[in-house]
């Protein structure tokens, strides 16, 4: 039977931990009273006196002893029991006071939450009602245009008010205009009457001609970005909601359907996030009403009386028990995204409110089973086979220069998507919401095992391929065609990555995909965590992108045919393209960071962080000059930057990611907050992270190795910086998870279409 102190543990709210009653704390508090009534000479009577009163009964005792005068012996017995009686009163007082302490450190963060939820769903019912009363106004006027239209022969499908307004969002955007009176004026009043202001000039100007014309009007609306949501920071007035529009004879304003869509979707979003926020602050109150219970009971088994019925009946009747307005607010939000956003379709609205959660699969594990079974097996045969014809010797350097990096270059992504699947493990036994911080939906997002799946089967494809290249490259079938494989595998796994069917974790693959157009675009896109979680990612898998690179390039140049390795790697333009390749990644990184300073109110944290990859370019294109043309003040250069670089990378590892090296923490050179329990690990991953970070010196000192030597050098480092980054992974989410549990963010705050501004005149 799993102890109740782990069950609470395992079902809590991770980032209201905090706020949770401290059933340890109370449990050795209990353990204490238990230890005082054991050492008592004196056990407690069954007869109904409670606990306070055996003790009182105890401290009286002395006091009807018989008259004569007690002996030595007996003093100190009797002083020793006292002693004893007061020990265990006061292990009682501090329970109770304790549990006393928890029972209000419950009530008033229930109360706060109550509240923040309570003031949002009243916002939210105002969003929606502007939203109904905007499509009211437009359905009319599509309505009215439809029917004057129908007069002139022309017949169109009704729109029905029951129809959805994501369905008929599709018709293009619609000049409107009815007996002189636009629908524009419609939509003014329409927010005007719901509290909206607006910026600009007043509702109706005179043109030339003295004829009105409608005013252009805008709505303070968070701008988007597309394809993805929009980010809480970012505020931008969207024109041309209402946009007032000169037209040849007539005066007429402009609606833009897709803008009222996305409105839709935005306040949607927030109703979903508003019940999810109401459905833990539910599990939130039953989790510590049965603490309590369980607690009161474990003290009524020690204390052998009868409180916990007493006291329970104080903590029913406290706020977090009593209140039903969370459980009211949730019914009321169920019922309006059925009646609203689902077509009055309870089944299809569950699917938004209560998502079903993936269950794990044995599938999925027995396939990783045997795809790491068939990788050990098929590299077994590949290094026998490689042994045997002796490609890695240095006459055969044509395998090493055009086929091996194309391997080399699976092999690093394999071993990234690898660490990627022992970081979710991790994340997920140490109860880090990375869903919540990345803002994946639990349904689609991977997990561990589906990493692991993607990796051992991406393993055995490689290794698979290189087995029947050395083959047929042994026995000399189609020596033509023979070095096309890695290009083909190349392909096919490009074909898989964009792929429309839904299948192979489709969902991850358009996700990756747009984040990756993110990076690429930047700083048009505005920052998310995984955007630049992501862009991290790519600064160390540089040699993974050169790869990538010589592959094409390879391909592309006919290199199956003449096997001129020079072709790709003597051309100025190969040498110009592998250059700004080397420093893309930390050029979308400083753009993520300038991005974020002028988004995030021009924090000064950012462009400090912009500084650290800045400084990285710089040392890298030192180092590269140095490879080029070796001189002792380029290597005085080289070291100087690097070190400097260096120490800049180090201290925003150690300081700003991982959030350790606090001073005055009570945990030394760490945080005070720690979510593993063996302190020295993070001591072991500081040291680690910091011999991993002084890479760059083999690049100094130049070993003088053969051709096979040096590229399994080469390989062997960027696999290390595969796996410091990796490890990197793990505490730099922790950190952040540890900032959402001390401002007890648990669900989003989606930003608002519809808000408030001060008139400008």
């Amino acid at each position: 039977m799993v102890k109740f102190s782990r069950e609470l543990e395992g079902q809590l709210i991770p980032e209201w931990k905090d706020k949770f009653v401290n059933y340890r704390q109370l449990k050795k508090l209990v353990k204490k009273i238990k230890l005082s009534a054991l050492q008592s000479p004196a056990t407690p009577s069954s007869d109904g006196h409670s606990f306070m009163g055996f003790f009182s009964f105890r401290l009286l005792g002395p006091c009807f002893r018989p008259s004569n005068h007690p002996t030595a012996q007996e003093d100190e017995e009797s002083l020793a029991e006292i002693e004893l009686v007061h020990s265990g009163q006061n292990e009682v007082k501090k329970f109770f006071e304790r549990l006393e302490e928890e029972r209000e450190k419950v009530n008033n963060f229930y109360i706060t939450k109550e509240a923040e939820f309570c003031e949002r769903g009243e916002i939210l019912n105002k969003q929606l009602e502007i939203l109904l009363d905007l499509k009211r106004v437009l359905h009319e006027h599509t309505r009215r245009r439809r029917s004057s239209r129908s007069f002139d022969g022309v017949s169109f499908s009704r729109l029905t008010p029951s129809s959805s307004f994501s369905e008929s969002a599709a018709e293009s955007e619609t000049p409107a205009e009815e007996d002189g009176s636009p629908v524009g004026d419609e939509m003014v009043a329409v927010l005007e009457k719901n509290g909206v202001s607006f910026i600009g000039a007043p509702r109706a100007k005179t043109k030339k001609g003295g004829k009105p014309r409608a005013a252009s009007m805008r709505i303070d609306i968070p701008a988007t970005t597309p394809g993805r949501t929009i980010s809480a920071v970012t505020s931008m007035i969207w024109e041309d909601l209402i946009n007032g529009q000169k037209k040849e004879g007539s005066c007429g304003d402009y609606i833009s359907r897709k803008k009222i869509q996305c409105a839709e979707k935005m306040i949607r979003g927030a109703f979903v996030e508003l019940h999810k926020g109401l459905g833990l602050l539910k599990t939130y109150r039953s989790l510590n009403m049965v603490a309590f219970r369980k607690i009161v009971k474990k003290f009524d088994k020690v204390s052998n009386q009868q409180a916990s019925q007493r006291y329970l009946e104080t903590v029913k009747g406290s706020h977090f028990i009593i209140s039903d307005k969370a459980v009211r607010l949730e019914d009321e939000v169920e019922s309006i995204f059925i009646k609203h956003f689902a077509n009055n379709d309870r089944k299809k609205a569950m699917k938004f409110l209560k998502p079903q959660q993936r269950k794990n699969s044995h599938t999925i594990t027995f396939f990783v089973g045997l795809f790491t079974g068939s990788f050990v097996t098929l590299f077994s045969v590949y290094a026998i086979l490689a042994h045997l014809s002796g490609i890695f010797s240095s006459t055969e350097s044509s395998y090493l220069r055009t086929v091996y990096p194309v391997f080399s270059m699976f092999a690093l992504l394999s071993l990234h998507i690898f660490l990627y699947g022992c970081n979710l493990s991790m994340w997920r036994s140490s109860r880090i919401n990375h869903n919540f911080i990345f803002e994946f939906n639990p349904n689609t997002a991977l997990k561990h095992r589906d990493a692991f799946l993607i990796c051992t089967c991406f393993m055995t494809m490689v290794v698979a391929a290189m087995v029947i290249h050395l083959l047929l490259r042994s026995t000399g079938v189609f020596p033509p065609h023979v070095d096309a494989i890695p290009g083909i595998l190349l392909l096919l796994f490009t074909g898989i990555l964009i792929c429309p069917f839904n299948i192979c974790y489709r969902s991850t693959r358009y996700s990756f995909l747009r984040v990756m157009r993110n990076i690429a675009c930047s700083p048009l896109y505005s920052v998310l965590m995984v955007d630049f979680f992501m862009a991290d990612q790519l600064t160390s898998q540089i040699p993974l992108l050169r790869h990538l690179e010589f592959t094409t390039c390879y391909f592309m140049a006919e290199g199956l045919k003449t096997h001129n390795y020079d072709t790709c790697t003597r051309s100025q333009q190969y040498k110009l393209v592998a250059y700004i390749i080397s420093f893309l990644p930390y050029y979308w990184r400083a753009m993520q960071c300038a991005r974020r300073y002028i988004e995030e109110g021009y924090d000064m944290n950012h462009l400090a962080n912009a500084g650290k990859y800045m400084s990285a370019m710089l040392a890298a294109a030192i180092r590269w000059k140095y490879a080029a043309a070796p001189t002792p003040s380029l290597l005085a250069t080289v070291i100087i930057s690097s070190s400097m670089a260096t120490v800049y990378q180090l201290y925003w590892d150690f300081v700003k990611d991982w959030g350790l090296f606090k001073l005055t923490s009570k945990n030394f050179l760490l945080r005070d907050e720690l979510i593993l329990q063996n302190k020295s690990i993070y001591y072991v991953s500081m040291m680690f992270n910091f011999v991993l970070r002084l890479a760059w010196v083999e690049s100094v000192l130049k070993l003088n190795l053969g051709p096979v030597e040096n590229r399994m050098v080469d390989f062997l480092l960027a696999s290390l910086e595969v796996i410091r980054r990796g490890h990197w992974n793990f505490y730099r989410l922790e950190n952040e998870h540890l900032n959402n549990v001390g401002k007890f963010r648990a669900v989003k705050t989606v930003p608002l279409p519809f808000r408030e501004i001060e008139s400008d005149g």
